[in-house]
């Protein structure tokens, strides 16, 4: 039987080719303002075409002076010159002058510092005059002399922004393999970046098969139940970076097959359900899986592992409008479908989509004693309890209200039958 260590090298030797692929497809362009951004991989280094800031600015509303017109000791008195506002073009600070300066405005030429307005008597502001937008570079308006003083003068640079001193020009915004965060798209938005390019998500066709399913929200008929699988793993697969199509489909090879051929083209195929050693058993017997063997390489094998819950397992490649399609075919209980996508599949999805590793392990206390079947490793559902111990549940794999409600998974490895109260276990936990 073989080990869930094997079987997910099994599957990453079957993904891991499919997600380089999607490196050397063209790019995905979206716009710098497209909801869908965060969280994308930038697919190539995106350089800065300015530098940021872009100009010399002010850190803080007050005057901007020339250091140069400071001597002696203070107090220090200038005429009051025509104002900087943020979004007009720098214009030339005459000799002796300070020029009043918003925060984010340009300093205007020829002054190489700012003293805050609560540095300077009067404290505030009189009657400015506000250069316009429109305005010559180099024209100050005419004015009432007006004046401010100052106890002490400034230092070169007191207070001014450097051009470039955030980002140099012609530097790299982001690299190659980022994924964008909602700071890093602002700095792109900064240096004028309008459309990103990013790496393609891999496409999953999933398929939630069984003839008790039914939808949720449509009338529950007697021996059906409520469909979890299709959302429980689409959202899983969504948030693993994956764009997600999901039909249910009945028990019948026939229609399995014929969904899948008119569903489009996808890089990777998941299925629910239909791979156990039962009768009935939709995508064992389209697929033409025998549960005992394994089946040609370019086929789909099914075998089972010694893991609890998740021990039916299916891997290959199925023929679709001339492509193999790479397919990874799942129990159909829902804890057992939950977990096998969490230990085989997202975490290979999440590497590729720069989202950090989920599902910190480490080692806990367990609170009670517990058994475990002696050939398989049998992950539990558990929480922490006020000691810092981990209570398990239960281990069947149709309890998904545990599953719900776990703060972590717990692994108990093969060749262990019974763990008294107060052993060590290892947890996985979801919030790291």
């Amino acid at each position: 039987m073989r080990s869930h260590t094997e079987h997910a090298a099994i599957v990453a030797e079957l993904v891991t080719p499919l997600l380089l692929q999607l490196a050397d497809r063209d790019p995905e362009m979206l716009a710098i303002d497209d909801a869908g951004l965060d969280g994308r991989v930038v697919a190539h280094d995106i350089l800065a075409a300015i530098p940021l800031p872009p100009f010399d600015n002010s850190q803080m509303d007050g005057y901007a002076v020339r250091t140069a017109d400071f001597s002696g000791d203070g107090p220090f008195t200038f005429v009051v010159g025509p104002t900087a506002a943020a979004g007009v073009a720098p214009f030339s600070c005459s000799p002796g002058s300070a020029c009043p300066v918003m925060t984010g405005a340009a300093i205007p030429f020829e002054a190489d510092a700012v003293i805050p307005i609560e540095q300077a008597d009067p404290p505030r502001f009189g009657l400015l005059q506000r250069m316009g937008a429109a305005a010559t570079p180099g024209a100050a308006p005419a004015y009432d002399a007006e004046t401010v003083t100052f106890s002490h003068a400034p230092q070169p640079g007191a207070f001014v922004r450097e051009q470039g001193s955030d980002h140099a020009g012609d530097a790299p915004l982001v690299l190659r393999g980022s994924r964008l965060r909602p700071s890093s798209i602002g700095l792109l938005a900064s240096a004028g970046v309008a459309m990103v390019p990013v790496l393609p998500r891999p496409r999953v066709l999933l398929l939630s098969t069984g003839d008790e399913i039914t939808a949720p929200g449509g009338r529950l008929a007697p021996g059906r139940i409520y469909d979890a699988n299709a959302p429980l793993l689409a959202a899983a697969l969504r948030a693993a970076g994956a764009e997600v199509t999901v039909h249910r489909v009945a028990d019948q090879p026939g229609a399995l097959l014929a969904c899948i051929a008119a569903a489009g083209e996808h890089d990777l195929l998941v299925t629910s359900g239909g791979i156990s050693a039962g009768a009935f058993e939709v995508v064992r017997d389209a697929f033409g899986g025998d549960p005992h063997t394994e089946n040609d390489p370019s086929s789909i094998a099914f075998t089972a592992i010694a893991l609890q819950p998740g021990g039916p397992q299916g891997a290959g490649f199925v023929a679709v409008n001339g492509r193999r399609l790479a397919t990874l075919c799942f129990p159909g209980n829902p804890v057992s479908s939950a977990l096998s996508a969490e230990l085989f599949l997202l975490p290979l999805l999440r590497a590729h989509a720069g989202i950090p590793e989920h599902g910190q392990r480490s080692t806990a206390r367990l609170a009670h004693e517990t058994d475990s079947p002696e050939h398989k490793h049998q992950v539990r559902r558990g929480r922490f309890l006020d000691d810092g111990s981990v209570e398990l549940s239960p281990p069947s794999s149709h309890l998904l209200s545990d599953l719900a409600t776990a703060e972590l998974l717990a692994h108990i490895p093969v060749g262990v039958a019974y763990l008294a109260a107060g052993s060590p276990i290892e947890i996985q936990r979801f919030d790291v």
